[in-house]
């Protein structure tokens, strides 16, 4: 095959990623599935070339980047917080999996060896958490539930792919459990000791990196350098990949300019969607060439039904049984419990996706039944995106689980905005000089404050004013920045500047309407009331303290502003005298004038739904 033809099918295939993956968000179907189906009918029409996963393609090409991928957006704080979860579905249940599918395998597939058996069980073990996480965010799952989610698909791919290649060496020749177990912790030891080394180092290196396109290139190298480094000391390449990633998700903060952060942010995200769905393709496009295969191994299509049909079961059962074992463990022993809701549901996510379809392509061309274990291998992916993918939302509304709430996000975000500008203004103040202009300490001051002010303002909706002061800045900032880069075009088009200073400009106009232009999330009408959050609650005296109910001053209005005639953004009343002022963001700020004239320490919402309280004296949220 030429070069020029090469390009042509890379062109075709990324193209039709792009079509059915935006015809399907459109149709709000499921992308994957339109993606085998797509490439399914392709398969069968004349003139469209054959492809062929190869397993190191699968192996090298195609893991490393996508698990990278992942575990740079997974929170190390979650992961170490809900770590014995994660282990006990990412390890355990994918040993239980392997187990109970492989023994299923080897009783309905004649002449299978158990070996072989173990094989297809250890490649329908894991789960694919890309596919349960998007229903999650769509119908509005817990969030606990999709970081377990997220953290078993991490780990469940190396437990996986550990068992994998013991089977397959099961296959080629005998051997011992003592064998097992000791690859199987060489392979963790390894995997380990390799991330954490190339995390590590590959942080000391980016700190001191400050141009984001080759930091962006060193980015593209490290799931690579850990997978190989981590397989030549027969460790587990995909742990070791997950660690380091884990690992520089977690100082990416400190450690990169918010510019090369963006820049790598984008990327991976490209690279991530454009890897799993061209997989999903190719898989599909597969299909013609194996049943082909199929139709050598001399069984009939009743069998090959009854087969599929089987592993299917087995695969989906297996993770039935062991949420239903956990939670009965846990009673037994009295250890805290997931609810039953969160067990039924995580049970049902059991979808699977591109790692299953890729581990299936590395089993040996000599192992028995190949082409039938890869066929039961599209079938389980076919068949949970199709039963888990359109039944999974509708269970979670049946059983009412309650969705994040952006009221309570935003509040969160408010709270963490108010201490870091409280931080900033102090050391503004600690490191300004009598040199410095006023004008321009004045303007960092008022930019801080208006941040932190935005933030709050996405509370109380149900304020009187339509629009509020963030918003107005927002809604002017945008016109006058569409004015400037209709200026700019003028300038770029006469000539009047060098194309690196146009850029330079362009730049930065880009990233202030990045700031500005942000979706805002509507915050629902909810019977509940908008208390703070356990993680960013206060622990202060006057917050514990238990105030005596009063009668707020007013219902609805601000007195001394509409005795000023001014007008307000959000309410707050005094939780010792009940007396009703505007908040911060308002023109008067009567509410914090109240507390500077009274010392009544505590303040709380005044708005419909929140019941949050803010302190004075130590500036805490309670």
């Amino acid at each position: 095959m030429s070069g020029v033809e090469i390009a042509v099918e890379l062109v075709a295939l990324v193209v039709a990623v792009l079509l059915v993956t935006a015809a399907a968000r459109k149709l709000d179907w499921s992308a994957p599935l339109c993606l085998i189906a797509v490439g399914v009918a392709a398969s069968y029409v004349p003139g469209v070339p054959e492809y062929e996963l190869d397993p190191e393609v699968v192996l090298l090409g195609l893991l490393p980047p996508l698990l990278y991928a992942t575990a740079i957006r997974t929170s190390l704080i979650d992961f170490r917080r809900n770590r014995g979860p994660i282990l006990l579905l990412s390890v355990g249940l994918v040993i239980f999996t392997t187990a109970a599918v492989g023994v299923v395998a080897w009783l309905v597939i004649p002449g299978l060896p158990l070996a072989a058996g173990l094989a297809i069980g250890a490649v329908v073990a894991p789960p694919d958490a890309v596919a349960a996480t998007a229903v999650a965010r769509k119908v509005g799952m817990p969030r606990k539930l999709t970081r377990l989610l997220e953290g078993e698909s991490l780990f469940n791919d190396a437990a996986a792919l550990v068992a994998l290649r013991t089977a397959i060496a099961a296959i080629a020749g005998s051997v011992s459990l003592l064998q097992v177990g000791g690859d199987f912790l060489l392979a963790a030891g390894g995997g380990l000791v390799i991330g954490f080394a190339v995390g590590a180092l590959t942080a000391l290196i980016r700190t001191r990196l400050e141009d984001p396109v080759t930091d962006t290139a060193l980015s593209l190298v490290v799931p690579f350098v850990a997978y190989l480094a981590a397989e030549a000391i027969h460790g587990s390449g995909v742990i070791a990949v997950v660690v380091a990633g884990l690992i520089l998700g977690h100082k990416a903060p400190s450690m990169l300019s918010g510019r090369s952060r963006l820049a790598s942010r984008l990327n991976w995200q490209t690279i991530q969607f454009l890897l799993e769905n061209i997989v999903f393709l190719l898989i599909g496009l597969q299909v013609r060439r194996i049943m082909t295969e199929v139709g050598d191994s001399g069984l009939t299509a009743l069998e090959l039904v009854l087969i599929c049909a089987a592993t299917l079961a087995a695969t989906i059962v297996t993770r039935i049984v062991w949420m239903a074992g956990i939670g009965l463990a846990r009673r037994v022993f009295h250890r805290h419990a997931w609810p039953w809701r969160y067990s039924a549901v995580i049970a049902w996510a059991g979808m699977r996706g591109v790692v299953t379809l890729a581990a299936a392509f590395v089993l040996p061309a000599d192992t028995p039944q190949r082409a039938v274990l890869v066929l039961v291998a599209f079938v389980v992916v076919a068949g949970t995106l199709l039963l888990h993918g359109t039944t999974l939302p509708v269970l979670v509304r049946r059983l009412k689980l309650p969705p994040p709430d952006p009221a309570e996000d935003a509040l969160q975000e408010a709270a963490v905005l108010h201490d870091m500008t409280r931080a900033a203004l102090e050391e503004l103040e600690k490191i300004r000089t009598p040199e410095d202009p006023d004008d321009i300490v004045e303007r960092l001051r008022s930019r801080l404050q208006h941040r932190s002010d935005s933030a709050w303002e996405e509370l109380g909706r149900q304020s009187t004013l339509t629009e509020t002061p963030s918003d107005a800045y927002r809604r002017l900032r945008l016109r006058l920045l569409e004015v400037e880069r209709e200026k700019f075009l003028e300038a770029r088009d006469s000539g009047m500047a060098d194309d690196d200073v146009l850029r330079r400009i362009l730049e930065r106009l880009d990233i202030e309407e990045s700031m500005l232009d942000r979706e805002e999330e509507a915050v629902p009408d909810s019977d509940r009331e908008l208390r703070t959050p356990a993680a960013t609650a206060g622990s202060c005296k006057h917050l514990t303290k238990e105030w005596p109910a009063v009668e707020p001053s007013s219902p609805d209005v601000c007195a001394v502003c509409v005795e000023n005639g001014m007008t307000w953004v959000h309410l707050r009343e005094c939780v010792k005298c009940g007396n009703v002022a505007c908040c911060d963001s308002s023109p008067g700020k009567h509410a914090t004038e109240h507390f500077h004239d009274t010392l009544h320490p505590v303040m709380r919402s005044h708005e419909p739904g929140e019941t949050w309280r803010w302190c004075f004296v130590d500036k805490q949220l309670g």
